[in-house]
């Protein structure tokens, strides 16, 4: 039996069919020149959708329609209520069917790929199909431990106890999730652990999936033609459009195997997060328990005396650690040196008397060889990762390494290492390979393109002026490098300041233009440009940039009692309905006990953040206090909320061991470290909280910063920048006026 995965003609195409039938077969291409223009399928997606068309998504979409078929690179400053999912589908679809290739879309949260593939895409594709005469074919594909494996549903996991985790006698709270994962597996469709609601624990999941590399194959695995995972990889390589994740855009890239389908394309939205989230998949990490677990699975396969050796080093390093502060390592102590070297060295004896698999093992013996060597593997790269770090000078360092403990107690210390950064990666595994459209509504930082793009790889504009990081370029203005250029020089090279020729929309370069898609220019530059397509709001008459320019700086040891008063007139003159957007969890919970008004207060940890959030939107005098997830996650309009507290800066932490090292490595090289990590990170998050505030045209309110830096800095012009342009003012009481008329 298979599973079919794909949509088509805008409807759901699932269900299990018998092994002979496969996806359907890729369609022929469709020269530009015979396709409908770019403007008939937009104004078709739109109506598809009920929105009505707007400037700035039909400027977004001609210039990313432009952009693709020049293969230049292109970002995209998109504000809310642009409508750019459209503005980079559409032409995204036009691209892949004249190519007959698939162009993969990457997001950063599970909200926007559940919007596309459930919401958008099954409407662009019921009103286009009629328009292109064909069927369109859209996927979503996920990493392989979000599906379910089948195989270890029947072999069972290799860590699991030898007496059966399904006793009736003694079953526990993890056995009845795992029960329930075995009676899933034989009604699901698709083994997406997203679509199981309510979910389970991740030591439940990890009970019934596995990584790619515990994988046995598709050769060796008995459940190859039923395997969830390698079906939506199936299905992915026929579609058109494939909707991802930002994680596996990045193993794609970090790995020797491909987990993406082929594909000449990507557009990456929530770019503004790309480097996080890349950085997140190239860190790794060793414990006590890491190296303990890896030695207990080498233990079913390999004699006792090796895999002992393996456990003996894993309590060694827990006492090492122990003995250290957690902090970033700019030398590696000896003893854990010592350690790191003992274990690499035996977690390879374990290796090699695994020795080779025999073609004809049985699958569970296999299951259990494969399961010990993607730990043993993983144990000894991540201690040679770390020992290899620290053989060049600090300033040549590729890495950064660090130990971390929890304060209380409830996790066991661990060493990690990371890229300093990631540009490098990036540029050569994306895009010197693929036309990369980034888009997001934040990603100009002081007022340039430059920031973030220099963070990705992209080379810096070489004949551009440098514009003043302080002045933005107007909304909607095209920008190359730093450097405002003419609406007709959208995707001109960065090396060549003269305009891009003209490209008639209708005609363009043929599919099979030997020019497009070849090895020919495979060492070309990179060439790419930026756009701002503005916002449909009117921020200036929409909402007030308050500036607490008479507050003391903020102090290391939780927010001071004039924080709390100016907090608790705002509040009072917006009759609640604030969010409340604070640097750390005691400033968010010391806030909501020392603020004293006669409105609700909810905190971030008193419930889930999705329930909190719909209380706060469902209750106009409710407010919500929290940290990092509600700068970004909060989507709030009308009247619930209209004033947005933010009580300091959010730069980095002094002692976060991958900006200070990115800092130091930026400031050897004569660089302003402060300025392109710290104050960047602080302008995007800044930037995104600000964004909270008006989220449909009719939303008015305030956006108060408390930190009295933003006024007094030298680098607060860079962070107003970042922000939308505001009416902005100083005075308490001109603030505390405009939202009690707002409350009225």
């Amino acid at each position: 039996m298979t599973v079919g995965l794909w949509i088509t003609a805008g409807k759901v195409g699932g269900g299990r069919y018998g092994c002979g039938v496969s996806a359907p077969a890729p369609q022929p291409r469709i020269a530009v020149r015979d396709l409908p223009p770019l403007g008939d399928l937009l104004a078709a997606g739109v109506g598809a959708v009920g929105g009505s068309e707007r400037p700035g998504q039909k400027k977004m979409a001609e210039a990313v329609d432009i952009a693709l078929r020049r293969r230049e690179h292109l970002a995209v400053q998109a504000g809310t209520g642009t409508g750019k999912s459209l503005a980079y589908l559409i032409p995204s679809v036009r691209y892949a069917v004249s190519k007959g290739s698939t162009v993969v879309i990457s997001t950063a949260t599970i909200a926007l790929q559940q919007q596309l593939v459930d919401r958008d895409l099954p409407r662009v594709a019921a009103a286009l199909e009629p328009l292109l005469g064909r069927d369109l074919h859209y996927a979503i594909l996920k990493g392989r431990r979000n599906y379910l494996c089948l195989n270890r549903i029947q072999v069972g996991a290799p860590d699991d106890p030898e007496d059966s985790l399904f006793d009736t006698a003694q079953i526990s709270t993890m056995g009845r999730h795992v029960q329930r994962l075995h009676e899933w597996a034989e009604e699901t469709e698709t083994g997406d652990r997203d679509e199981l609601v309510p979910g389970v624990p991740e030591q439940a999941w990890r009970q019934v999936a596995v990584s790619a590399k515990e994988c046995l194959g598709g050769q060796r695995c008995p459940q190859a033609q039923t395997c969830f995972s390698e079906l939506a990889r199936a299905a992915a390589a026929e579609a058109d459009v494939v909707v991802t994740n930002h994680a596996m855009l990045a193993i794609d890239a970090l790995e020797d195997f491909q987990v993406l389908p082929e594909h000449e394309a990507v557009v990456i939205d929530e770019a503004h997060d790309l480097v996080d989230r890349v950085t997140s998949v190239a860190t790794g990490e060793i414990s006590a328990g890491s190296v303990e677990a890896a030695a207990r699975r080498a233990g079913k396969a390999v004699a006792d005396s090796t895999a002992d050796r393996l456990k003996e080093l894993g309590e060694d390093l827990r006492l090492g650690m122990e003995e250290q502060e957690a902090s970033r390592f700019d030398h590696l102590p000896s003893h854990l040196g010592h350690t790191l070297v003992a274990i690499r060295d035996a977690a390879q004896a374990c290796l090699n008397a695994l020795g080779p698999e025999a073609k004809d093992a049985d699958p569970s013996v296999s299951a259990v060889r494969r399961a010990a060597k993607t730990s043993l593997e993983d144990v000894k790269e991540t201690a040679s990762r770390i020992l290899g770090s620290f053989e060049a000078s600090i300033p040549d360092r590729w890495d950064v390494v660090w130990l971390s403990k929890s304060r209380d107690g409830k996790w066991p210390p661990s060493l990690h290492v990371a890229p300093i950064a990631v540009g490098g990666l990036l540029r050569e595994s994306l895009f010197k390979s693929r036309t990369t459209i980034l888009t997001s509504a934040t990603l100009t930082l002081g007022g340039s393109f430059e920031p973030l793009a220099h963070q990705w790889g992209l080379p810096r504009n070489p004949t551009g002026t440098a514009a003043t990081l302080a002045s933005p370029p107007p909304a909607g203005a095209p920008v190359v490098g730093e450097t405002v250029v003419s609406e007709e020089a959208i995707g001109a090279p960065a090396e060549v300041p003269a305009p891009a020729p003209a490209v008639d929309d209708e005609e363009g370069t043929s599919p099979d233009d030997p020019k497009e898609g070849t090895s020919e220019d495979d060492d070309r530059p990179i060439i790419w440009s930026g756009l701002d397509v503005g916002s449909p709001f009117d921020y200036p008459r929409s909402g007030i940039l308050y500036l607490a320019k008479h507050l003391p700086t903020p102090g290391r040891d939780g927010l001071q009692q004039e924080y709390i008063d100016e907090l608790t007139a705002l509040i009072e003159a917006a009759g609640g309905r604030t969010l409340g957007l604070f640097s750390s969890k005691r400033a968010a919970e010391q806030a909501a006990e020392a603020v004293k008004v006669d409105f609700p207060i909810l905190c971030q940890g008193e419930d889930s953040t999705s329930q909190l959030v719909k209380q706060f939107a469902e209750s106009e005098e409710t407010c919500l206090f929290g940290t990092l997830s509600l700068w970004q996650g909060v989507d709030v309009p009308g009247r619930s909320l209209s004033l947005v507290v933010m009580d300091r800066i959010p730069f980095p932490r002094p002692d976060d061991p991958v900006a200070s090292a990115r800092q130091r490595a930026i400031g050897a090289r004569g660089g302003n470290g402060f300025m392109q990590v710290a104050a960047s990170q602080a302008a995007l998050l800044l930037a995104q909280g600000a964004g909270r505030l008006l989220r449909s045209t009719a939303d008015k309110g305030v956006v108060a910063i408390l930190d009295p830096r933003l006024a007094t800095a030298r680098y607060g012009s860079f962070l107003k920048a970042s922000l939308p342009p505001f009416w902005t003012t100083t005075d308490p009481e001109t603030v505390r006026s405009a939202l009690k008329r707002l409350s009225t």
